[in-house]
């Protein structure tokens, strides 16, 4: 387990929502954005960001809607209202250009971003993320984030539905973790995220309809001219043998390497990770 690391917390205010970031390391080599994915918030990337930072500033931010974020109060989660925090929070930091790293669901608001403001990012790490996700994996998540409950009577309940057993003994980052990915509410816990994305993926499941998400990522992925780092988990149901090929044809800046995890790339091996990301830096 890496050490938890000294930050600062801290606010911008974007458009209609209010976004928190934690803030790591001071002045050096250019900065770094983090950029979670759809079951993660920054708090997941605390020890990283503390190994990234020995040169660097580096930002984790709690995307609209998730974390200690607020939640956009008209449920406005496009691309272009990702892109557009990312934007006003890298202004808020005063940061001219930065390297973005981004997970899964992070990983494709960074894409549209690093594609979109192209003079404001210097490169681009995509943490098993690629212009579309796997079938299987994208089931996976459809049904956990639709079957979450209105309310979790405690701690515990919240841990066995997403598959820990809070009566084995068990590193206390998966408690610390759960803790902190929920907040009090009327009869015990509920998730730091805006109930419209478990409220989108249960009408994906019962209509089997999708909602388009707005851009050709593959397009997107084409576009952006600076270097570009692609972690995969080769155990990912996200992000399945038969894309890699595909990514690496999107973009000939594309470094791709693999590391032996699941989709939660940083969850599993932080060491491999940030190996591979100081290497690429």
């Amino acid at each position: 387990m890496l050490t938890t690391p000294e930050h600062r917390t801290g606010t911008c205010q974007s458009n209609d929502v209010t976004i928190h970031y934690r803030h790591f390391g001071s002045l050096g080599e250019t900065p770094m954005l983090i950029v979670h994915g759809l079951s993660y918030f920054s708090h997941d990337w605390i020890d990283i960001a503390g190994e990234l930072c020995g040169d660097r500033e580096v930002v984790a931010m709690d995307m609209r809607g998730f974390g200690d974020s607020t939640w956009s109060p008209t449920q406005k989660y496009a691309l272009d209202d990702f892109a557009g925090d990312m934007a006003n929070l890298l202004d808020h930091l005063e940061w001219p250009k930065a390297i973005v790293m981004g997970h899964s669901m992070g990983g494709r608001n960074s894409t549209y971003f690093t594609a979109g403001h192209p003079d404001r990012v210097e490169k681009l790490v995509l943490v098993d993320s690629s212009p579309v996700n796997a079938p299987a994996g994208g089931k996976r998540v459809m049904n956990i984030v639709a079957g979450v409950p209105d309310v979790f009577a405690d701690v515990d309940a919240a841990l066995e539905y997403f598959g820990q057993d809070p009566h084995s003994p068990q590193d206390s980052s998966v408690r610390s973790r759960m803790e902190n990915y929920l907040k009090p509410a009327d009869g015990g816990f509920v998730i730091k995220r805006d109930t419209a994305f478990r409220e989108k993926f249960r009408k994906q499941r019962d209509t089997g309809e999708r909602e388009p998400l707005g851009a050709d990522m593959w397009e997107r992925l084409g576009a952006i001219q600076c270097p570009i780092l692609v972690v995969r988990g080769t155990r990912s149901d996200m992000f399945t043998d038969e894309t890699v090929p595909k990514v690496k044809e999107a973009n000939t800046n594309v470094t791709l390497v693999e590391l032996d995890t699941a989709h939660n790339v940083g969850g599993e091996d932080p060491k491999g990770l940030v190996r591979e990301v100081k290497k690429f830096l």
